[in-house]
């Protein structure tokens, strides 16, 4: 029977599944809907399901499970702290407890961002020699996590890399955080698509309007982004706002750490080239203190992979504890 690492990615809509040799060859990848309303019990229930069929389906027997959540955890016990956007924010919920009994071996969770980063390491800019860096999810939300000569700072409360709640405007919006003006709360996924919105509503994205055919729903970052390049000036001129606010962030972050590198990810691919040079720019203006031009800053190279890698190098890790 084939040994097989298991990575799971806890979603807002989806947990998604990946079984790898002790190769770290990919031997199937399945997800299915998280219907978190129905509450912890049952979403733990569908991911044990999830994880059961596709070992059985390739004859595998799991010897280490890595586990992304959204949200904050209790690296020691194994527990959920709160993930704010499911229901009941899943608090004190003991999910490596609960995997480890199902599946009779070691199992690790993580922070879903954190498990990004620990994918990009392992799997990603890490692989191309880079041992110090900052990644930033840009998603619904905006994670993060930073690699410190090749170890994944977690700090004291496995918190550590949260680069989506420094404020980059004072009294800017309020986040769901508490704080006012964070990354997250100018420039997520969400916030993108809020001004996307307004500029269509008001008559002022033409051309946004028309390639989501009037639906809402449909504004995000790719068709924004989209409808920029084809014309839509008052499109670029808040995309071209948001990479500022994702400049300072990034420029903040440089200044505390100096890294190698900075890797944008999530759904900053799909704002294109003209977004990251606007964040380079901002950063060659705000980091006065030495040169910034050694430090790259770059799409990742995983994409929306990077938490699967992640899960990945953590079931590994727990196996060879």
């Amino acid at each position: 029977m084939t040994e097989a690492f298991v990575s799971l990615d806890l979603g807002g809509t989806k947990i998604a599944c990946a079984l790898a040799d002790r190769d770290l060859n990919l031997l199937s990848e399945e997800s299915v809907p998280t219907a978190s309303h129905e509450g912890p019990d049952a979403v733990l229930g569908r991911m044990a399901e999830l994880v059961q069929e596709q070992l059985e389906k390739k004859q595998a027997q799991a010897v280490g499970i890595g586990i992304g959540v959204p949200g904050l955890v209790d690296l020691e016990k194994g527990h959920t702290r709160f993930l704010p956007n499911l229901p009941t924010q899943w608090r004190d919920v003991a999910v490596v407890p609960f995997l480890k009994e199902a599946f009779n071996c070691p199992v690790r969770i993580l922070n879903d961002a954190r498990t990004a980063t620990l994918g990009e390491l392992h799997f990603g800019i890490g692989k191309q020699g880079v041992q110090t860096f900052a990644y930033f999810g840009l998603g619904t939300g905006i994670g993060g996590g930073v690699v410190i000569d090749g170890e994944l700072r977690l700090g004291a409360l496995g918190a550590a890399g949260e680069l989506g709640h420094q404020t980059v405007l004072q009294n800017g919006p309020l986040c769901g955080c508490g704080n006012q003006g964070c990354l997250e709360a100018v420039a997520s996924g969400s916030a993108i698509a809020g001004r996307g919105v307004a500029l269509m509503l008001s008559g002022r994205a033409p051309r946004l309007r028309e390639k989501v055919n009037a639906d809402l729903n449909r504004v995000n970052a790719s068709t924004m982004a989209e409808a920029a390049r084809e014309g839509d000036k008052a499109v670029a001129d808040e995309l071209k706002e948001i990479a500022g606010y994702v400049g300072i962030a990034v420029s903040n972050v440089i200044c505390v750490l100096h890294p190698e590198a900075i890797v944008l990810g999530g759904g900053a691919s799909y704002l294109g080239e003209e977004f990251f040079e606007e964040v380079s720019g901002v950063v060659k203006r705000r980091v006065g203190m030495f040169p910034p031009d050694d430090v790259r800053i770059e799409p990742s190279t995983l994409g929306g992979d990077a938490g699967m890698w992640g899960g990945l190098a953590l079931a590994q890790q727990a196996a060879d504890k």
